[in-house]
């Protein structure tokens, strides 16, 4: 786990199960960055969390799952997509189709998805950052099972 001493921003996740990577559309609110675009799992750090529990704490109230942190397999800090001056991290891992059946919607977005990986990754409204990030994250770890996602 990485230290919580650590200052940075938020955490995004791919969870990914096979060829297709869990998505949420973003409000289409004009105030909200990237309005309506799709987007992964995650958010804003609280208080001094650990960038690992930031990124579970955030999928729990987004789509009502509780995942271990072990199955976050790929980390990797970038600079924060939304220029703060601390860095934000992005983690992969797998979800099982059980875990993909007992999703519970919360109340931020539009609706939820297991978009295929080359859809998300060419999509025009798919937030570029994230696109880069996931393409890295194949690159780096590619997980079991995954038919090749055109990068």
């Amino acid at each position: 786990m990485i230290s919580a001493a650590a200052a940075f921003h938020g955490a995004k996740a791919a969870f990914l199960n096979g060829s297709r990577v869990l998505t949420l559309q973003r409000d289409d609110l004009p105030a909200l960055p990237w309005p309506g675009y799709h987007d992964l799992p995650g958010g804003g750090r609280e208080g001094d969390e650990a960038p690992e529990a930031c990124l579970l704490r955030e999928l729990e109230e987004e789509f009502g799952l509780r995942l271990p942190p072990g199955r976050l397999r790929y980390r990797q800090s970038w600079p924060s997509m939304n220029g703060a001056a601390l860095p934000s991290w992005f983690f992969a891992g797998e979800i099982t189709a059980a875990e993909i059946a007992q999703i519970r919607f919360g109340e931020e977005g539009q609706g939820w998805q297991m978009m295929d990986i080359s859809r998300f990754l060419s999509h025009p409204r798919a937030i570029p950052a994230l696109q880069d990030r996931l393409r890295l994250a194949l690159r780096n770890y590619p997980p079991p099972g995954l038919m090749q996602a055109r990068l």
